[in-house]
């Protein structure tokens, strides 16, 4: 018996079609400000100031053709402002505080490093798919932890001291009078160097599965003078952590986890009975409404790529 086709919605046809291109267009503005972020091209439109494809290809060291092109992808995507009667292009001071402001609380760059990057290793994820497993960290240029680690370092350099720790008076408390701190997923150890320097009192432990990413947080521990309180170690949390903790603390780690829910539980069995646990995390669920928030795509498919 043939199934009855159902009578397709033109209006709601049409609007879906809209929304893909709208979605494709932004993949590429995306991409393109990548550009601008890897050849430092919005730093130099903020730091010298308008000027045609001409002059900006010089300042820039780039071919002035693609110059071209890029100020107007950048002009029609709204992130460049453009100036018909001396033919220069600028960036609006509003927008450097996402473009250029290297550190800052609302910096992208790190975003535009690490998205293209990605894109490296689509292939096995694709092939994930078919066979599960993942992908190994280590089959991931470097690009994309350095690009994670721009684009985090806004929150540890902007938020963590000045607003989340206030906000927390239980956490606060127990770091001024001395606590052992636990950060699993400390990736290159900037939160812990961080709280490190500000509550000497405690003695911090950085956990990660990447071996590199603890290498590194180790050296970076030593050059900020804090290596006598912070010790990083390699280690997959789903099997438990090494000892007790006042306070666990994860940021932004929780969605990656292969195991969310045993991830979880490992850091209950490691928190103290009077203990905190600091979770930085989306605001999602298992459930298919999580699908309906903007952020909740980019989350879904960084989980896909490094899970």
């Amino acid at each position: 018996m043939a199934t009855p086709q159902r009578a397709i919605d033109q209006a709601k046809q049409e609007a879906f079609v809209h929304k893909v291109f709208g979605d494709t267009s932004a993949t590429m503005t995306t991409l393109l400000a990548s550009i601008g972020d890897r050849l430092g091209l919005f730093k130099d439109l903020a730091a010298n100031g308008p000027g045609t494809s001409t002059e900006i290809g010089g300042r820039t060291g780039t071919n002035e053709r693609y110059m071209r092109e890029w100020l107007g992808g950048m002009t029609a995507a709204g992130y460049v402002e453009y100036d018909a009667p001396s033919s220069c292009f600028s960036l609006p001071a509003e927008h450097a505080a996402a473009l250029v402001a290297e550190g800052g609380p609302f910096f992208f760059g790190g975003a535009y490093q690490m998205i293209p990057a990605l894109v490296a290793v689509f292939d096995q994820v694709i092939e994930a798919f078919r066979q599960g497993g993942g992908v190994r960290q280590g089959s991931y240029p470097s690009a994309v932890w350095d690009g994670i680690e721009r684009f985090s370092a806004g929150w540890f350099n902007n938020l963590l001291l000045q607003q989340w720790i206030p906000a927390m008076p239980a956490v606060q408390s127990k770091l001024q009078s001395g606590a052992r701190v636990a950060d699993v997923g400390c990736g290159r150890g900037g939160a812990l160097i961080k709280l490190a320097q500000a509550f000497p009192a405690c003695r911090y432990f950085g956990y990660d599965i990447y071996g590199p990413a603890v290498d590194e947080a180790t050296d970076r521990a030593k050059a900020a003078g804090v290596q006598h309180l912070v010790t990083f170690q390699q280690v997959d949390v789903a099997n438990g952590l090494p000892g007790e903790y006042e306070v666990i603390t994860t940021f932004d780690v929780v969605h990656d986890a292969v195991d969310p829910l045993g991830f979880l539980k490992a850091l209950r069995r490691a928190l103290a009975a009077d203990g905190v646990y600091v979770c930085l995390d989306t605001n999602c669920s298992d459930k298919g409404r999580r699908i309906s928030a903007p952020l909740a795509r980019c989350c879904t498919a960084s989980a896909f790529c490094i899970a």
